[in-house]
């Protein structure tokens, strides 16, 4: 069976509210349709890889594409777990959770985008907290990070309600200029410091090898 081979898709992450997992080929369908119909404010570039900027068909080719391409390119070095935000079993976004050389540096990022029909709801905060359980409670990492630009509010207002801290400042370029984002980290101690909403993780252990952890 496909499960003996990529036990990945076993694992599920579940909060009172929301449900991360891997997404079926059909949710997958459903989750690009999602991304057609806008993650984000009509005006707003939130990105710093500008791939909400197309049509409708190329936002819910980018999901498609992305989503298999992270499958085929993982490695225990390299990794980006892609799961699916379910709400009462609709697909409402993606959230993806990625290590580089992780068995060492026991460090992930993460990254996400919810359906403009589901901002301010507190989904993205109370996934963002399931991944974030993933990392520290089950794989045992020792920090976490993301980078998001300053004035997207509401990315910043999730990082600081889960207890990121300034982590200092990150320049790239897009069209030809620069964009300034916030770096901001979780440590492992200021993690296990706080109260946590609950989560119930499950089909974890045979996913240990892939993601380079071991308990």
């Amino acid at each position: 069976m496909l499960i003996d081979y990529w036990p990945l898709l076993n694992l599920r992450l579940t909060t009172a509210r929301v449900a991360l997992r891997s997404p079926s080929e059909d949710e997958l369908v459903a989750l690009a349709g999602v991304a057609a119909s806008g993650v984000h404010r009509p005006g707003e570039r939130p990105y710093l890889m500008p791939w909400t900027e197309g049509t409708a068909q190329e936002r819910a080719v980018h999901v498609l594409q992305q989503h298999w391409a992270r499958r085929g390119e993982w490695t225990p070095d390299e990794w980006a777990l892609e799961l699916g935000v379910f709400v009462e079993d609709q697909p409402v976004g993606i959230v993806a959770l990625r290590a580089h050389e992780f068995r060492v540096r026991r460090e992930v990022k993460t990254e996400s985008w919810l359906g403009m029909a589901y901002h301010r709801r507190g989904y993205g905060t109370e996934a963002r907290a399931a991944l974030l359980h993933l990392a520290f409670e089950e794989l045992q990492a020792e920090s976490a990070l993301t980078e998001v630009f300053q004035d997207n509010a509401g990315s910043q207002g999730v990082s600081r309600r889960l207890g990121y801290r300034h982590d200092g400042v990150s320049r790239d370029v897009r069209d030809g200029e620069v964009l300034v984002s916030d770096r901001l980290r979780l440590d492992r101690a200021d993690w296990l410091s706080a109260d946590r909403i609950e989560v119930a993780a499950s089909g974890v252990q045979p996913c240990l090898s892939h993601f380079g952890a071991s308990r």
